[in-house]
């Protein structure tokens, strides 16, 4: 199965060339607003325009900063190359922070975009499963045993659900994160001027820090990361209910097993589900990025640079990673194969017990304090259990539960479609939430 996803949109966003197109129009906008103020020469950025933007050269850049180990003076100096004299006033009161935050809130807002558009493509086919399977019964567990029946649908709702929160945070963070500062070299405008600030950041679609010091404040940008590792917790948890799924003593789902592929290099029967498995330690990963984010959050004073090299690994590693993932787990879900029969399979498995509640909650109304209830159907559950019966039987035999629950009411009690009786409620619920 080949994955269909945006590595080349996304990485792209990260390279260097785009990375310094993004700069000069950060010192253009910056430029034009202060030239309508007066600041700088009428025509400049005209000038600057015609000259250098589609020119700059990104290797020139770099081999210009293995000399200067400046990256920002070593782009401004190749404008001044490209562009001549009329690029001294690039930069005016400015400091590199300025540039580079408001590149960076640049490429993680259009980053997110992209994997807002994963998001919803997963979404898609998670409401679509589980409008397949509304109706397919299937065993509830919890602490991975048998609890209740609940419907496949409605754990695939599940799964909608909370990729729906996802991408509310996720909504939420690039909003935070689009913020920039063109406020100087620690916030106070010493040699700039608010308005310029709020003019030349609207230009590149962004707004200005509430108070900045030399840099935008990187709660900020933990708050980014955070949403992008709880999309990738919310893909581990698809992930690995189909682990569960697709293990032999279960066999209720399995990932799509293409012609030819092969499942291991010593048993040719394997099929295993390692889709799911790449899904789960790529989360791990995903989370480590945003740990690595929270780290960076307190700074020295009005700033230091123990933040940048963490956010130029994990910029591009954790935008592009998350991509991924979201188109991974999209053709996961929508290629997954379901066995019906062996989910029905497994709900008769322990011989009914998995309607007990129900059973001791009928005899609560008829009249037995709940803790006797409990123990009553208990004792014929734990001989269901060693395998003395199915338990509708060994009620059925109990005179202390008989004198309360006649043929009827136990046959009312084991259907099925007792409790799957709000499946249609629960999904409207879901659903409806897509519409806000």
């Amino acid at each position: 199965m080949l994955d269909r996803y945006s590595r080349d949109v996304v990485r792209r966003l990260w390279s260097d060339a785009h990375r310094y197109d993004i700069w000069l129009e950060i010192e253009l906008a910056a430029c034009r607003a202060m030239e309508a103020r007066g600041r700088v020469p009428a025509g400049t950025t005209d000038t600057v325009t015609a000259r250098a933007c589609g020119r700059l050269d990104a290797p020139r850049i770099l081999a210009i900063e293995a000399t200067t180990r400046h990256d920002v003076i070593a782009f401004l100096t190749h404008v001044e190359e490209v562009a001549g004299e009329a690029a001294r006033w690039l930069h005016y009161g400015m400091t590199s922070s300025d540039v580079l935050d408001a590149a960076l809130a640049i490429q993680l807002r259009d980053a997110g975009h992209v994997i807002l558009a994963g998001v919803d493509a997963l979404r898609a086919a998670l409401r679509r499963r589980a409008e397949e399977h509304r109706g397919t019964p299937v065993i509830g567990r919890s602490h991975g045993i048998h609890a209740e029946p609940t419907s496949l649908g409605l754990v695939f709702a599940s799964f909608h659900a909370e990729t729906g929160r996802a991408r509310r945070r996720l909504v939420a963070a690039i909003d935070a994160i689009s913020v920039g500062k063109i406020a100087g070299a620690v916030g106070t405008y010493g040699n700039g001027d608010p308005v310029v600030e709020a003019e030349a950041l609207a230009a590149v679609g962004l707004r200005p820090e509430t108070v900045a010091t030399q840099v935008v404040a990187r709660d900020r940008h933990a708050e980014y990361f955070g949403a992008l590792a709880l999309v990738g917790a919310a893909i581990e948890r698809i992930a690995l209910t189909i682990r569960h799924w697709q293990r032999t003593e279960v066999g209720e789902a399995e990932e799509a097993f293409g012609q030819g592929q092969k499942g291991s290099s010593a048993m040719p029967h394997k099929k295993n589900p390692i889709l799911s498995e790449n899904l789960c330690g790529l989360s791990r990963m995903l989370r480590s990025y945003a740990q690595a984010a929270l780290e960076d959050v307190a700074l020295w004073h009005e700033r230091d640079i123990s933040h940048s090299s963490v956010e130029r690994m994990i910029g591009p590693d954790a935008t592009t990673l998350c991509d991924f993932m979201l188109a991974r787990a999209t053709g996961l879900v929508d290629g997954l194969v379901v066995h019906p029969e062996r989910c029905r399979e497994n709900l008769e498995r322990t011989r009914g017990l998995v309607f007990s509640e129900g059973v001791m909650l009928r005899l609560v109304e008829a009249g037995l304090p709940r803790q006797h209830a409990y123990e009553l159907v208990q004792k014929s559950a734990l001989r269901a259990h060693a395998g003395e019966g199915t338990l509708r039987a060994l009620l059925a035999e109990d005179p202390e539960v008989t004198a309360r629950l006649d043929a009827r009411a136990l046959d009312e009690v084991f259907d099925l479609q007792h409790h799957l009786r709000h499946t249609e409620v629960i999904l409207a619920r879901c659903f409806a939430e897509d519409a806000r």
